[in-house]
C-alpha cells in the first residue's frame, strides 16, 4: 500500500511540475508534455473569447516551442502575428510573475488586458489580478525580463 501512495504522489509531484523550454532569451511554460498553453489554442481567446483545446494536427513551432490550435485557421493566424496570439510572461501565471516568481496556468483563468493574453495559476488568482489590475501589469512586466533571464530558477512548487 505504501508502495502504491508513494508511487501517486511522485506521479502527482511530476506532472504539476512547471517545466519550460529554453531557448535563448524565450522561457516559455510548456507543462510535461512540451506543449505552450497546456495544449490549449491562444487564437481562440481573442476569436471566441473562451478556451478551446488544441489538436496535434494543427500544431506549430514559435521560438522552439509548439503550440496547438483547434483549426488551420487559427494556426495560420498564429504564425502571421505570433507575437500577437502568444500569452504574456512565457504563458506563467501573471500574478505570480507579479510577485517574483513563475507557477503554472489554469486555462480557463484568463483575460484579454489590452490585447494581451494574460493566463493565471487559478480563477482565485484571477480574481486577484482583476482587483490590482494595472499594478500587477506594472510589477509582472517590470519582473519578466529578470525571471525569462534566470530562466524561472524561483517558482512556486
Amino acid at each position: 500500500m505504501r508502495l502504491v501512495t508513494g508511487l501517486f504522489v511522485l506521479l502527482t509531484l511530476m506532472a504539476s511540475t512547471v517545466l519550460a523550454q529554453e531557448t535563448g532569451k524565450v522561457y516559455v511554460k510548456t507543462g510535461w508534455w512540451g506543449v505552450a498553453v497546456s495544449g490549449y489554442n491562444s487564437v481562440a481567446y481573442f476569436t471566441e473569447r473562451k478556451p478551446v483545446v488544441g489538436k496535434k494536427e494543427f500544431a506549430t513551432k514559435y521560438q522552439g516551442v509548439a503550440y496547438r490550435f483547434a483549426s488551420a485557421e487559427h494556426r495560420d493566424l498564429f504564425n502571421k502575428e505570433p507575437q500577437k496570439y502568444a500569452p504574456q510572461y512565457g504563458g506563467f501565471c501573471g500574478w505570480a510573475v507579479a510577485q517574483e516568481y513563475t507557477a503554472g496556468i489554469d486555462p480557463n483563468a484568463w483575460d484579454i488586458v489590452e490585447a494581451r493574453l494574460i493566463l493565471n495559476y487559478s480563477l482565485d488568482i484571477r480574481e486577484k489580478f482583476r482587483a490590482g489590475r494595472k499594478g500587477f501589469i506594472e510589477k509582472a512586466d517590470k519582473n519578466w525580463p529578470k525571471i525569462r533571464d534566470d530562466n524561472g530558477k524561483k517558482s512556486a512548487k
